[in-house]
């Protein structure tokens, strides 16, 4: 079969490898959907030096199970089920592979498909049984790949911070991570600020109920913040969008006994340990999710009739791979996916 790689300069092609056959624990699927993350950015952009080119990308894949190997417990694993991968294996016997979160193995056995085996952008993928989490079938292909990263990532944030009802949370970012927790948390009822500096994108945070928008461009964020709170703050703050900037005016937004959680990957942001200590306030950061919260993302999706697929502005083919990069690239609009 033939898969698509990062080669590192904002560049992708296509290497061939033998179809997947199942060994021990593991299944093939066919992929009928593999989204493209944000996180993909940060190996499109490296170097060429930098990149192993003979590993398959892709860690939003959702399928269907075509073989099965032996050894296969998982109730889920059968031939024909709809299913998402949980794209991390760990060693699955100590404390964290077996509550759920495989990418905290303690024994640094973790595997995360895309970077160390073949991902989903490829028309077959073999998986470990254990990593399968079921696709209801009142959600598409494309909602079930956004769940397994994306929009899991979000679910994952405000189940560490607790978000609730009587919450005003404020989204730094609103790519396919941070429009996701807009629409995430307009579900749980609080009351949405979101930021972003591409107007595009505020467009479509306004589109999924955001209550504010804020361009942080304009300058003045966290006291813009403060205006639309009666001069509070916001109780919560998610930053999704991997600028330091934006993670010093999360810090800067929220209220004493605010709570911040840093999801966007690749920036440093500073705090003054003086400054905080007496807002007392809560520091957070968030690895995607659990096994268990990928399910419970799923599911309240499907209770609450969300529609995940007004997230994807760009639907291809493989063979549109390096169109679909470039376009990406340039970080406005909605997400994409790759539909098989």
């Amino acid at each position: 079969m033939r898969g698509m790689v990062f080669t590192g300069d904002c560049t992708v092609d296509f290497i061939k490898v033998p179809d997947p056959t199942p060994g021990i624990g593991e299944v093939v699927l066919e992929m009928k959907a593999s989204g493209m993350c944000g996180s993909d950015l940060h190996y499109y952009r490296r170097p060429r030096s930098a990149l192993n080119t003979t590993v398959i990308a892709g860690h939003e894949p959702c399928g269907v199970v075509i073989e099965v190997g032996p050894g296969v417990i998982n109730p889920h694993a059968f031939v024909g089920s709809r299913v998402m991968v949980h794209h991390y294996h760990g060693c699955t016997a100590c404390q964290d592979c077996r509550s759920g979160w495989p990418q905290m193995c303690q024994t640094g056995a973790m595997t995360v498909y895309s970077a160390d085996v073949h991902g989903g952008h490829a028309p077959y993928m073999k998986v470990r049984a254990d990593t399968l989490v079921p696709l209801d079938d009142r959600l598409s292909y494309a909602a079930g790949a956004a769940i397994s990263c994306g929009t899991g990532t979000a679910w994952g944030a405000f189940e560490r911070m607790g978000l609730g009802g009587d919450d005003v949370v404020a989204i730094f970012g609103q790519g396919p991570v941070g429009l996701s927790a807009t629409i995430l948390a307009k579900a749980l009822g609080a009351r949405v600020i979101a930021l972003d500096v591409d107007e595009t994108r505020l467009d479509s945070a306004k589109c999924a109920g955001a209550d504010h928008v804020i361009n942080p461009r304009q300058g003045g964020v966290p006291d813009a913040i403060r205006h639309l709170t009666a001069g509070r703050g916001a109780s919560m703050a998610l930053e999704t969008a991997g600028a330091a900037a934006a993670g010093q005016d999360a810090i800067r937004s929220v209220r004493p006994w605010g709570t911040v959680c840093l999801v966007g990957i690749g920036a440093e942001v500073r705090v003054s340990v003086g400054e905080l200590l007496r807002t007392q306030l809560r520091l957070l950061t968030s690895w995607t999710m659990s096994i268990q919260g990928q399910k419970a993302c799923a599911d309240f999706v499907v209770e609450r009739g969300l529609d995940l697929d007004a997230l994807f502005t760009d639907r291809w083919s493989l063979d549109q791979a390096a169109e679909a990069y470039d376009l990406f690239n340039k970080q406005s609009g909605g997400k994409g996916v790759f539909l098989m």
